[in-house]
């Protein structure tokens, strides 16, 4: 028998495996998860549930609880947001069917990303990209940054992003992706719960973040991430305020793609959820596998 999870338990929330953008199966990385002394794990790919039935698999055969989950691409006030749904069907029909309807055209708006790099002298960028995806369905960003820095055009993927593959530079192409209202739906109504991850990320205004959870909450959403790889202590503290402000549940992910890039390894968040904060993990009890013969 495992002790019930509780405020301070070490979840992580919040990762991605070569289904999606990540660098590791997700059967390493439930390996990962548990090495590094993960309690609560859930492994969100980028608008894909098809790595859930191995990720559950390996982590019940390892003795990890587990969360389904995903993460889910939609536009708010003209900038990209994500939204992570946990504790799902993941065999929902709805859901998968709007993933696969949000993941469609992607394959084309890298053609036109790789004809943009070519303009300025990079050629083979479409071909490159391919060799470090792990599902042609969801050939993104990071795959064209990967090749970037393998080819020697740049040292890291940030300075990628910044030279070539943000709004304004020669390898950006928009894409459009579901609706606010879209996301939060197909992941409650398979029996999950949506949450506004990393809001520290998306630079609005205080009254576009206002707008942005309202709305979100209105839909049905129903918490945020507080402590991720990509916050800093002093956002942290503030999304620990507005988790309070608004009643949101609070989550914590490390949003780990590789151990060569990530700012923050699987597991390895250095906070905690404050104590004044409900963990998004009290509202999914039931919704957490947990491996034979330990459930509290």
């Amino acid at each position: 028998m495992t002790s019930p999870l509780h405020l301070q338990s070490n979840a992580d929330l919040h990762c991605h495996s070569t289904v999606s953008d990540g660098t590791l199966s997700p059967e390493a990385l439930a390996a990962r998860a548990v090495a590094n002394g993960v309690e609560l794990w859930a492994l969100t790919d980028h608008d894909e549930v098809s790595g859930q039935a191995r990720a559950m698999a390996t982590a019940q055969s390892l003795g990890l609880p587990y969360l389904t989950g995903v993460e889910i691409s939609v536009s708010f006030a003209g900038k990209v947001v994500h939204i992570v749904g946990l504790g799902f069907e993941h065999d929902d029909s709805a859901l998968i069917e709007g993933l696969r309807q949000t993941r469609g055209g992607r394959e084309q708006r890298a053609k036109e990303m790789a004809q943009g790099l070519q303009s300025v002298g990079i050629k083979g960028a479409f071909e490159g990209a391919l060799r470090y995806v792990g599902n042609p369905e969801l050939i993104s960003r990071t795959h064209f940054a990967r090749f970037l820095v393998d080819a020697g055009h740049c040292s890291d993927v940030p300075e990628v992003f910044r030279r070539f593959l943000t709004e304004g530079k020669p390898g950006y192409v928009p894409h459009r992706w579901a609706g606010l209202g879209d996301a939060v739906g197909w992941i409650t109504r398979a029996g999950g719960l949506a949450l506004i991850a990393h809001p520290g990320r998306y630079g609005f205004t205080p009254t576009e973040e206002y707008a942005l959870i309202t709305e979100f909450m209105a839909h049905g959403g129903r918490g945020i991430e507080v402590v991720t790889g990509s916050h800093s202590l002093a956002e942290m503290q503030q999304y620990t305020e507005t988790a309070l402000e608004f009643s949101l549940l609070a989550s914590r992910g490390s949003d780990f793609h590789s151990p060569e890039e990530s700012r923050c390894d699987l597991g390895r968040l250095s906070e905690h959820l404050s104590g004044r904060l409900t963990p998004v993990w009290s509202a999914l009890q039931e919704r957490i596998h947990w491996p034979h013969g330990t459930q509290p």
